[in-house]
């Protein structure tokens, strides 16, 4: 067989935009976070973040290049269930032992790396889905046991719903749900689950509600209230959307210039993670926003792209899950800073500050890469080379 080089029979469009889109948050994180790192929390240095960010995004394309892009997607079948088990050990340590941080029980901290298991969870559960169902025809199992994955991903929704991180826990099912919806069902029977699915939750929802627990605590009840932040400005809620408009309103067509917002000198007090956005807004203004977004859009085209191309239901699965969760992550947080939804904590992808959440959105789009990789060698019968 012909060997070929790894790098010639990747997406290199998907490579580049996400290298730039690396790039372009980096640049962000520096200049939303100077002033927080200093001010709020009492850094000697206004790179602090930054610096931490580009050591978890250097990692995190190591990690991509050479072990992701180098290992079958097959064997992550092998992985899976130390994975599977390992992940809801870890959630129900958090649940018991978590330290408490803004209210949530969502972090280990590791001493020089707080490490949030619910951001890996994401991508377990799309390759567990992708994995099961794509053997679900050929080993013939029973009518009944494609509920298997979807009853492991009720248990971790409610593990992170417990902690309480009710956002991260909406993404999750949001990922499970679309995710699911992709997979190429007969007509009935995918009529029938949905109904299934959409009964399960709705007797959940009304044992919560019959049993007067406590499900969302005052935080999140305040934020159920969200229109109008502006007249709203004393409530918590009010005063940071109300600041993220202010920040996109001074932003102009043109933006203020790099480094220039005003609204990160404690104004919004997640600059450099939930409401970076706006603060790009500010900064390069509406029309190179517009332009960020249409990139986005790209890179999920290119990665629907490979999941069409793909030669098995496995990998295609996958990579439509990929794109769901980056897509949720884009039009959650979008829409709670524009007040179109409640603040929900989501951070925006490359853009936000996060290990857990950088590591985890590059390493998924090393995994469409592989997958690209594996399908082209498939297509044209060639041994994989060295980089």
């Amino acid at each position: 067989m012909k060997k070929v080089r790894i790098f010639s029979k990747i997406d290199k469009p998907l490579l580049i935009m996400s290298i730039l889109y690396s790039i372009i948050g980096l640049i962000m994180v520096l200049s939303a976070s100077s002033v927080s790192a200093v001010l709020k929390y009492d850094q000697s240095s206004p790179y602090y973040f930054f610096i931490r960010q580009l050591i978890f995004v250097l990692f995190s394309y190591f990690v991509g290049i050479f072990i992701v892009l180098r290992f079958p997607i097959k064997n992550y079948k092998k992985l899976l269930p130390l994975a599977l088990v390992g992940l809801l050990g870890l959630l129900i340590y958090l649940v018991v032992y978590g330290e408490v941080v803004n209210e949530a029980r969502s972090w280990i901290d590791l001493g020089f790396f707080s490490f949030q298991p619910s951001e890996f969870a994401k991508t377990i559960l799309i390759l567990y889905m992708g994995i099961f169902y794509g053997e679900l025809n050929k080993n013939k199992k029973s009518k009944y046991s494609f509920f298997i994955p979807l009853a492991y991903a009720i248990i971790v929704f409610l593990l992170v719903v417990i902690q309480p991180d009710l956002g991260t826990a909406l993404i999750i099912a949001g990922i499970v749900f679309f995710t699911f919806l992709s997979i190429p069902f007969e007509g009935n029977q995918l009529v029938k689950t949905v109904k299934i699915i959409s009964g399960t939750i709705a007797v959940c929802a009304l044992v919560f509600i019959l049993s007067g627990t406590d499900f969302l605590t005052d935080m999140q009840k305040s934020r159920l209230t969200f229109k109008k932040p502006c007249t709203r400005y004393t409530e918590e809620t009010g005063y940071q959307v109300c600041n993220g408009f202010i920040a996109i309103n001074n932003g102009g067509l043109f933006g203020k210039g790099l480094g220039n917002s005003t609204q990160k000198y404690l104004y919004l007090p997640e600059a450099h993670t939930d409401f970076i956005f706006p603060i790009m807004v500010e900064e390069l203004g509406l029309i190179f926003s517009i332009f960020f977004i249409l990139g986005y859009l790209y890179i999920l085209y290119r990665i629907i792209r490979v999941a069409k191309a793909s030669t098995n239901l496995r990998n295609s699965i996958i990579c439509y899950g990929i794109a769901i969760y980056i897509l949720l992550h884009i039009v959650v947080n979008f829409a709670g800073i524009l007040a179109l939804i409640p603040l929900t904590g989501v951070p925006v992808p490359f853009l936000s500050y996060g290990g857990s959440f950088t590591m985890n959105l590059i390493l998924c789009i090393f995994i469409v890469q592989r997958i690209c990789l594996e399908d082209k060698i498939a297509k044209s019968k060639i041994e994989i080379s060295r980089i």
